[in-house]
């Protein structure tokens, strides 16, 4: 079986011709695993390739940006964090670079989505709400990420199976659904719900073009749909982990020894980083306020990079943290990014060819139906 390349056709829809890509397929801008090389990798397979801007210095960024750029002319995005200190910097850099997508794990506010539309940027939030999907849809954005809760890292209590039609009912502009997919199977039921395609991020993860370490991959590989839990412990915001490393003791820690181990690493992510003291102490200001978060949490979340480092990138999984979705335990290969995506769509035109009769098929069932109508 061939994968479709025309421009029509089912799989062929909104977000396609959004991205000006050719399938309908995303990988998310995970932090730490989503670098140039992975992005790269999506991009020239036909889906969207996002690279993990949030987590990487100014210069890191131009590095992976002209990196994707030597060796796909197909578009790609950025994943940024709108409160980040130099944010300004970092979107004149994508309009600079001709970059089209700016991805947002938090909404940008309505100023910010206002600038990168007029500079014809594509913005593209990912939301767990309905009620966020109609405020950012109301100010501008081109296309959501719907994320359920069996998504990987920051999510929250509702399945994708329930917030994916809510979404879909209550916006006009494209969604994409997130949270549980990996198989050509589940871009069509997300089809079937009304998305306009699916993100992916623990999927791309586990890939040969992934950063992650073999030996990284392997604990990923031997988990089970029930081996994750959603915990506060890291950033004190309920993220999907991997019940693995150090997770437990983070959660029967009290509160002197969490705190404690928390300004420790962020205080190694602030020496590995090179981020000025001044510039922590503002963005920890702006997550204080913009997300209304607590000082313990804010200490956490400065503390959270040097958790998923240790584990990603270090391969320290007895002291790490991974992200992931419940989608783990369905996954039993490290395929590479092209082979997944061809995989997906004739996967998915399998299952379109399933469900549509044959004509012929349906003739004689016409036939049938008429003969019985006469000798009634």
């Amino acid at each position: 079986m061939t994968v479709p390349n025309s421009g029509t056709g089912p799989l062929h829809t909104r977000i396609c011709e959004l991205f000006g890509v050719k399938y309908p397929i995303v990988q998310t801008g995970m932090g730490y695993v989503s670098d140039a090389r992975l992005t790269a990798a999506t991009t020239k397979a036909g889906g969207l390739g996002i690279i993990a801007g949030a987590m990487l210095t100014y210069d890191e960024l131009v590095s992976a940006i002209d990196y994707v750029k030597d060796r796909t002319d197909q578009p790609f995005g950025v994943n940024l964090r709108a409160n980040q200190d130099d944010i300004d910097r970092r979107i004149k850099l994508l309009i600079r670079s001709g970059v089209k997508i700016a991805s947002f794990a938090l909404a940008p506010n309505q100023a910010l989505i206002g600038r990168l539309k007029d500079a014809g940027l594509v913005v593209v939030p990912s939301i767990g709400a309905r009620r966020h999907a109609e405020k950012v849809a109301a100010w501008g954005v081109d296309a959501v990420v719907v994320q359920g809760g069996e998504g990987g890292g920051h999510t929250g209590a509702v399945p994708t199976s329930l917030l994916l039609p809510q979404v879909v009912d209550a916006v006009d502009i494209p969604v994409i659904a997130a949270g549980g997919y990996f198989d050509g199977r589940g871009l069509v039921s997300a089809l079937a719900y009304g998305a306009d395609g699916i993100a992916m991020g623990t999927r791309f993860m586990l890939t040969s073009d992934s950063p992650v370490s073999q030996a990284v991959k392997d604990v990923y590989l031997s988990k089970s749909v029930n081996d994750t839990v959603v915990t506060l412990e890291i950033d004190g915001v309920p993220q999907r982990v991997l019940r693995a490393g150090t997770i437990d003791q983070l959660e029967s820690s009290h509160g002197p020894t969490r705190m404690l181990r928390a300004a420790r690493n962020a205080v190694a992510f602030q020496r590995l980083s090179g981020t000025p003291w001044s510039k922590l102490i503002r963005e920890g200001l702006e997550m204080r306020k913009s997300h209304e978060l607590g000082w313990r949490q804010v200490v956490m979340a400065a503390n959270a990079p040097m958790l998923y480092r240790s584990a990603l990138l270090d391969g320290r999984t007895d002291i790490g943290v991974m992200a992931t979705g419940q989608v783990v335990g369905l996954i039993d290969d490290i395929p590479s990014s092209a082979e997944l995506v061809e995989r997906i769509m004739q996967d998915a035109e399998a299952v379109l060819a399933r469900l549509t009769p044959a004509p012929e098929l349906d003739s004689r069932v016409l036939s049938t139906e008429n003969v019985k109508g006469t000798t009634n």
